[in-house]
């Protein structure tokens, strides 16, 4: 009697060691990259809609900041004001309006810059104008009660 393997076990040793490398084949080429314009292509559909760069960052470098000055009273009240102080939503004093700002203004001047500034009732602070500073918020108030 001899110890030769029998015809299944060959056949199906064969057939599993092409399978194996048919399989190592197929995966080495789904893990090459994509080239050329198809890549291009796809990186173009996928990037961000925006970036966010900061001082510092190498994408901030060559940027320079516009020089700006203090904002005229009525650019202030234009931009942070004026949403509000038309209409006099939730009760805000309306622009020039003599009867809407005679008992806030009985209160001092002081009393109303501080309310611009800290906020009051409805009003938020500085108002809509999160980025003026004190100065600009206190000519606002002084635009929006002149005359009066």
């Amino acid at each position: 009697m001899t110890n030769r393997p029998a015809p299944f076990f060959s056949l199906f040793s064969a057939r599993i060691l092409r399978l194996l490398t048919l399989c190592i084949a197929t995966l080495g080429l789904a893990t090459t990259s994509i080239a050329g314009p198809v890549e291009d292509a796809i990186i173009e559909r996928i990037k961000p809609a925006a970036n966010v760069c900061v001082a510092g960052d190498d994408c901030a470098k060559g940027l320079t900041l516009a020089a700006t000055g203090p904002r005229s009273a009525e650019e202030v009240y234009n931009l942070g004001c004026m949403a509000c102080h038309t209409s006099g939503a939730a009760g805000a004093p309306k622009f020039r309006i003599k009867s809407d700002w005679t008992a806030r203004l009985a209160a001092g001047m002081d009393t109303v810059y501080a309310n611009a500034i800290n906020g009051k009732g409805a009003m938020p602070a500085k108002g809509l104008c999160g980025d003026c500073s004190d100065d600009e918020i206190k000519a606002a108030v002084d635009y929006m009660i002149e005359g009066i």
